[in-house]
């Protein structure tokens, strides 16, 4: 079941969006070589609850930490740890609170330190792709055009869309109903409607689409061992357009 809101809970989300937004700032500019993936998950759970929030993920079917870190071939569900990042080497932060009744949730792919023009290239493709697909987040549109948009930028510059994990509404919990796959087909779907919370999160792979699940049970990489690379935010449907609810200010 698909859950209209409320300008009064667009307002709540919008709140909880941008502090998510806040804290994947701060983690982004701590992010350098010799850094551990522990050593982020610590300050975004310190970040957290100075805000009087709650970690979303931390606990959710079991996963241990409060951030996803994804680094180089993973994909998606990375455990942070104490891995060390190098220079060169490629990081996926995916972060969501519960503040005040209603979930926040949003991703971003950052370089550590200097990265090869590949990952770079990457990185921009997928964060475009994501910009793409907010573009169609109108009412009046169908779910289709938010994920062909998404499938068309990233295959026109010769990657790939993960097909196995998907964008999803958001609200009071942090999975709702509509699924949002990253590939589909415009004029297809259900009818977007203002009131539509949609996080939409494309999953870009520098080689094949098929990822598999490591041995931890969580980290999704990719199975050609290629780079992969993940952006996300909280999108509401409005009359006018989309209106992004995790950035800053």
């Amino acid at each position: 079941m698909i859950i209209l809101k409320s300008q009064e809970e667009i307002a709540r989300i919008r709140e909880s969006n941008r502090i998510v937004a806040e804290i994947l700032q701060k983690l982004r500019e701590i992010i350098a070589p010799g850094i551990t993936t522990i050593d982020l998950d610590r300050l975004a759970e310190e970040q957290t609850r100075s805000h009087s929030a709650k970690p979303a993920f931390k606990g959710y079917r079991g996963y241990p930490a409060t951030l996803c870190t994804s680094v180089n071939s993973e994909v998606v569900h990375g455990i942070p740890s104490k891995r060390e990042l190098r220079a060169g080497d490629i990081i996926s932060l995916d972060f969501g609170i519960f503040f005040k009744g209603y979930y926040g949730d949003s991703a971003i792919t950052v370089p550590v330190g200097t990265i090869p023009d590949g990952g770079a290239r990457l990185i921009r493709i997928t964060e475009e792709s994501l910009h793409e697909g907010i573009q169609e987040a109108r009412a009046g549109n169908r779910l289709g055009d938010i994920s062909a948009a998404v499938q068309e930028h990233v295959e026109s510059a010769g990657f790939s869309v993960v097909r196995d994990f998907v964008g999803h509404g958001i609200g009071k919990s942090l999975h709702e109903d509509p699924q949002i796959p990253n590939y589909g087909t415009r004029g297809r779907g259900i009818v977007l409607r203002e009131g539509m919370v949609l996080a939409i999160e494309p999953m870009v792979n520098e080689g094949t689409f098929d990822v598999t699940v490591s041995g931890d049970g969580w980290t999704v990489v990719t199975r050609d061992g290629k780079l992969s690379a993940h952006f996300e935010h909280t999108v509401a449907v409005r009359k006018n357009g989309p209106e992004i609810l995790s950035i800053v200010g």
